[in-house]
């Protein structure tokens, strides 16, 4: 499946899965090999290029993998109760359930005023919560990512349809 033709379902389930579970997972290595995921909840997409960045103050291990190799595979569901529910009952999935973008991750740098701004804009409508502050206020920097293949996820029959074009 062809990442750029796909890129703006690709966003839409993303989005999707971060609207409803309020994160995605960015799976990298261990030294040791094994597989280390983190739940990420500040990634922003780029609207036409597959590309994006996340907001990177918080993980270690991840960062600490990213130095040994910059692969990432980023896991999106849309975990909304709603969705699977209208789906179920329909017994088709209107857009994907879940989605695996794999690609590679660059340096941890400071953000731009833009990439600020972007990610702000994303976390507004709960820039009055105490959590807010405590989590987001003092973000400075961040991590781009290139996207080279994605992975449907295969959720059977019901799925059946999801990825054609709209």
């Amino acid at each position: 499946m062809d990442i750029q033709t796909n890129w703006k379902q690709i966003r839409q389930v993303v989005q999707a899965a971060g609207f409803s579970s309020f994160h995605c997972s960015i799976a990298t290595v261990n030294a040791d090999g094994t597989p280390h995921v983190t739940p990420i909840g500040s990634l922003v997409l780029d609207p036409i290029e597959p590309k994006g960045f996340f907001v990177e103050e918080y993980p270690r291990q991840m960062t600490a993998n990213l130095t040994r190799s910059n692969r990432v595979s980023i896991l999106a569901v849309n975990s909304s109760k709603w969705f699977w529910l209208k789906s179920l009952f329909k017994g088709e999935f209107p857009l994907p359930p879940a989605v695996r973008i794999n690609g590679t991750a660059g340096l941890r740098r400071e953000a731009t005023a833009d990439e600020i701004a972007l990610w702000q804009k994303k976390i507004r409508p709960l820039r009055r919560l105490k959590g807010y502050s405590l989590l987001w206020k003092d973000l400075k920097h961040i991590r781009e990512l290139q996207f080279d293949t994605i992975e449907p996820v295969n959720a059977g029959i019901m799925s059946r349809n999801a990825w054609k074009k709209k």
